[in-house]
Parts: C-alpha cells; sequence; structure tokens
C-alpha cells in the first residue's frame, strides 16, 4: 500500500519562513492564537478549508499546493511547460 506524507505543516512552515513571518505573523492573519497556529505547524491540528484559503491567498498559491497535491506552488503546468489558471483545464 502507497503511503502518503501529510505535507502541510512542512509547506507552511517553509512559506513562513520564506516569507520571513512569525508563528504569531500567521496567528494575527488567521484570527487565531499562536499555539493554535503552531499546532497546525507540527500536524497536531489541521486548518479548517477558511484558513486554508487565507493561508493560499497570503502566500499566493494554490490550497492544492498547500496539500501537498502538486509541487507546483501556483496553477498548473500544461504539456508545453506553460503555466495555467487551474480551471483553464476544464474549460
Amino acid at each position: 500500500m502507497l503511503k502518503v506524507k501529510y505535507m502541510l505543516p512542512q509547506r507552511l512552515r517553509k512559506l513562513r519562513k520564506e516569507n520571513k513571518k512569525t508563528q504569531e505573523d500567521m496567528a494575527k492573519l488567521l484570527g487565531i492564537t499562536r499555539p493554535a497556529y503552531t499546532a497546525y505547524e507540527t500536524g497536531k491540528r489541521h486548518p479548517d478549508y477558511d484558513s486554508l484559503e487565507k493561508i493560499a491567498d497570503f502566500f499566493n498559491c494554490t490550497i492544492d499546493y498547500l496539500l501537498g497535491r502538486t509541487d507546483n506552488l501556483v496553477g498548473v503546468v500544461n504539456e508545453d511547460g506553460a503555466e495555467t489558471d487551474v480551471y483553464e483545464q476544464f474549460l
């Protein structure tokens, strides 16, 4: 059986550090306590959908990237290597 690694904690930490934000900064953005946000980065708690949207918007990435469903920070890369809007693939 294939074991899928839960990527959210690692991606949250990576994006936060790359953008020079503290856990307190992220907690304020989400309207939660710093310990609650820390629990997201340790994998002890999972953010709700609204929080995932806020995080993705703040870091200009997709929720799929945060969850580890893709390694593309933004959008979808098509066959010729160009990045497209996620929803264009369904048109």
